[in-house]
């Protein structure tokens, strides 16, 4: 296999249900194991991923979607941007495939921090390493979400409908900032 293995995990969900009172369900959420051909999980990654570069997403590899997984979502932020997380894409209704493309559109993309609807990598103001977390989400359902939507309208839309995860970490530090 060419690419990497960057994270497989595996946890449980409690999920309430509205009229049985205090009764809740236990989901099981398949761990996904995310993977990128140009950069290993908690490892730097290349300039093109960036704002010092093309700028374009980077190729995901994704195993181990569950069968009842109908669309994924990826949500990709920054854990250490000096206001908080900072969003660089959102995008959802992607078809459950195991490979993602380059610089891929095959969903609906939300506005990010950027104020724009596609991904926007890592382009940090200071002299510090940051990191770059693309998180997969695989879901029982084409979420609907109208194009431009924000990062909180898309968790609370994930919410009741995820049956798979994992993410890569990627990190980043600008030279000559």
């Amino acid at each position: 296999m060419s690419s990497k293995k960057i994270q497989s995990f595996r946890e449980e969900k409690i999920i309430p249900h509205g009229n049985r009172g205090n009764r809740a369900t236990v989901h099981s959420i398949a761990g996904l194991e995310v993977y990128c051909s140009h950069f290993e999980n908690d490892q730097f990654m290349p300039p093109q991923y960036t704002c010092d570069g093309e700028n374009h997403s980077p190729p995901l590899e994704v195993l181990n979607i569950p069968q009842q997984a109908k669309s994924l979502a990826i949500i990709v932020e920054d854990a250490d941007a000096l206001n908080g997380t900072f969003i660089h894409w959102l995008i959802w209704d992607l078809p459950p495939v195991k490979n993602i493309q380059m610089q891929t559109a095959d969903g609906i993309e939300g506005l990010n921090d950027f104020n724009v609807l596609q991904y926007s990598g890592p382009c940090p103001p200071e002299d510090r390493t940051h990191r770059c977390i693309f998180k997969v989400y695989a879901l029982n359902e084409l979420l609907g979400l109208p194009s431009g939507s924000s990062v909180e309208q898309l968790r609370s839309a994930i919410e009741d409908h995820l049956v798979g995860y994992g993410e890569l970490r990627g990190m980043y530090k600008r030279k000559n900032v």
